[in-house]
């Protein structure tokens, strides 16, 4: 909240404070009289003056005695928008097309938005580096996509609002959203082990992996099990998220007892495995059954077709605008929801090649 001026009467006051409730500076719950009085400069008997003017405008809602008001707005008052900063997983998604359309959404309603500098592998998910980089951002509110739980626990306990966009938010008490993928999940093993397949491979991020593995991959361990398919290291790979990492990673998973299923949970990584298979003559479905987690529409342009774990990205972009709407009326909720999905079986999957 800005300094207030050395004129320190009740009216002018409560104009510096219904100023900053306005321009969402002051969110959530008035801060305490004492704490008012000692930030601003002025009496107690000022602050008190001042905070009953703007409950009797419709700003703030009484708690009961010795309780903060709760900072409302009146029904007649619009308020102003937001500056969103939105944390990328990794560079590349600024060029997502669902990425793009956020931005300019959250822009068209009012609510300037734009990319940080830094993505969260640019900043290596390392806390230090990312507080850094907040830090120097000019922002009101963040939206986070597939932050670590150590980085999503951080923004959760900062008092700006934050959105989880995926990520291993879910233990997290965080506003969110994202793909509900186990149900899709579960077909998709049901429909592999059906076709003959038992080497089957998730390749994921470290942060989903460690330090122990997110629902979603314990889940698919859980399911390769429940086909009576031992599971380990085998089955969810230790790897660096990097081109030669996963060059790597593909290089010893083939060499000995080569898969004959390899699920991937994002587009970029599953670009870059398709395209170290193709460089070794190992083909979709002939060679290999390959799937990836999230839907592209360059998918449309592939013979054969992949085979994908498929959700609208735009009731993501309607749970974010909601909820920075809600945000700017001083409404901070920490309500997360998931996302339909459905898994599309495309010519990348096919039967076991070899038993």
């Amino acid at each position: 909240m800005r300094a207030f001026s050395s004129r320190s009467t009740v009216e002018q006051f409560a104009a510096h404070l219904r100023e900053a409730i306005l321009r969402g500076d002051l969110r959530g719950k008035m801060p305490g009289v004492r704490r008012l009085a000692d930030m601003q400069g002025v009496g107690s008997n000022t602050v008190i003056a001042a905070i009953e003017r703007l409950e009797r405008e419709g700003y703030l809602l009484p708690q009961g005695p010795g309780k903060r008001s709760k900072i409302v707005l009146p029904d007649n008052v619009t308020p102003q928008g937001l500056r969103v900063a939105i944390m990328l997983y990794e560079p590349s998604d600024a060029a997502r097309g669902y990425m793009v359309e956020l931005r300019h959404a959250l822009s068209q309603a009012g609510h300037p938005a734009h990319f940080c500098a830094k993505s969260l592998v640019d900043v290596r998910m390392d806390l230090q580096r990312l507080k850094r980089v907040v830090a120097q951002e000019q922002a009101d509110a963040w939206v986070i996509f597939a932050g670590s739980r150590e980085i999503l626990e951080w923004f959760a306990a900062q008092p700006v609002p934050v959105f989880a966009c995926g990520g291993r938010r879910r233990q997290v008490k965080i506003a969110g959203a994202g793909p509900d993928k186990l149900i899709a999940q579960k077909t998709l093993i049901d429909k592999l082990v059906a076709l003959g397949h038992r080497r089957i491979v998730m390749l994921a991020r470290e942060e989903r992996r460690k330090p122990e593995p997110a629902l979603f991959e314990q889940t698919f361990l859980d399911r390769l099990k429940a086909h009576g398919i031992s599971t380990g290291s085998y089955n969810l790979p230790d790897w660096k998220a990097t081109p030669a990492g996963l060059g790597e990673c593909l290089d010893q998973c083939f060499r000995v007892t080569p898969p004959t299923a390899l699920f991937i949970d994002e587009m970029s990584v599953f670009v870059g495995a398709q395209h170290y298979l193709a460089q070794r003559g190992i083909l979709a479905p002939q060679h290999v059954s390959l799937v990836c987690g999230d839907p592209d529409p360059a998918f449309d342009w592939c013979r054969p077709t992949v085979a994908h774990i498929d959700w609208d990205p735009g009731v993501l972009i309607r749970r974010i605008l909601a909820w920075a709407h809600q945000v700017a009326l001083g409404k901070h909720r920490r309500r997360q929801y998931s996302i339909k999905t459905t898994f599309v079986n495309g010519g990348t999957v096919g039967p076991v090649p070899w038993k």
